[in-house]
């Protein structure tokens, strides 16, 4: 396939630029800064929140938009400004350019709070923070002018942290367990759920290849577990002191009330549905998160 990836640079977009490429797919880059392209794919140097620099000469049989601030950022206005007018400036160069388009989304767009205490694919939205409403607000916007277009829309909703080699993973948690400086938010007792890097790419790339597009799919690995249980494990892997917790108010000061309130979430959620055609190599965080604290050792 010819493919572009917006947001090749990033944990996951670049992940999925190399197992692209592994696949013997054209994979076009569009990065920011060429020296953050993985080597192999042809690059476009462009910034979503500047419409010129959007230029791109071929056609794709998918984009594949990776491209996105986090709520690290605190900036509302700049939030907006990338995530959702950039989105929307993506979208329309590309528009007459591909037959596919697939959105990178999070788990924390869901209502937690359904019957059962399972979150699905069927599961309402709750746009309770600013960051998640812009996240609702595009995938909205993708869904009807991909419609409009005969353009198939899919949208893959990832586990609330996606770990593995490198990235802000290594940055924001395994350094930081390493030099004693991360603290867990509140008591840590409440669910999240986990996806090692090789699968959240994997399982977007078995989407495509299976044809099982213009639909939604949370994924995520299959066990849930309490956040401090996830930090103390790493901790224990790695042979460093457990961490101790930081009250939510001084967190929120630090880090941004939306963060905060994302990350403090409580949240079962269910990959019964991408577990029907793509295999998970790591199914729990206990499988993959020991390799990923193995190598960073090193």
């Amino acid at each position: 396939m010819n493919v572009l990836v917006a947001g090749a640079s990033g944990f996951i977009g670049s992940q999925m630029v190399r197992r692209l490429l592994a696949g013997n797919n054209s994979v076009t880059s569009l990065v920011r800064r060429p020296e953050a392209a993985i080597q192999g794919s042809r690059v476009v140097v462009g910034d979503l929140t500047e419409p010129a620099t959007l230029k791109f000469d071929g056609d794709y049989d998918v984009v594949y938009h990776f491209a996105a601030l986090t709520p690290i950022e605190r900036n509302k206005e700049k939030l907006a400004k990338v995530n959702y007018e950039g989105t929307k400036n993506l979208l329309d160069s590309v528009k007459d350019r591909t037959k596919s388009f697939v959105y990178a989304s999070g788990l924390a767009v869901f209502d937690p709070g359904v019957e059962g205490g399972v979150v699905t694919e069927s599961t309402p939205v709750n746009p309770d923070t600013e960051f998640v409403k812009m996240r609702i607000e595009a995938q909205r916007y993708l869904q009807e002018q991909c419609k409009d277009r005969g353009i198939d829309f899919t949208v893959v909703h990832f586990g609330d942290i996606v770990y593995g080699n490198g990235g802000s993973f290594k940055s924001m948690f395994i350094d930081r367990l390493k030099n004693g400086s991360f603290k867990i938010p509140g008591n840590g007792e409440y669910y999240k759920n986990f996806v090692h890097v090789d699968d959240a790419a994997n399982a977007v790339i078995a989407i495509i290849e299976k044809n099982a597009v213009n639909q939604s799919y949370i994924i995520t690995d299959s066990e849930p577990v309490l956040f401090k249980d996830f930090v103390y494990f790493a901790a224990d892997k790695m042979g460093v002191k457990r961490p101790g917790t930081v009250p939510l108010i001084l967190a929120k000061v630090a880090l941004g009330g939306d963060l905060i309130k994302m990350l403090t979430k409580s949240m079962k959620a269910s990959n019964e549905k991408i577990r029907r055609i793509y295999d998970f190599q790591y199914p729990s965080y206990k499988d993959g998160l020991a390799g990923v604290l193995e190598q960073s050792l090193r």
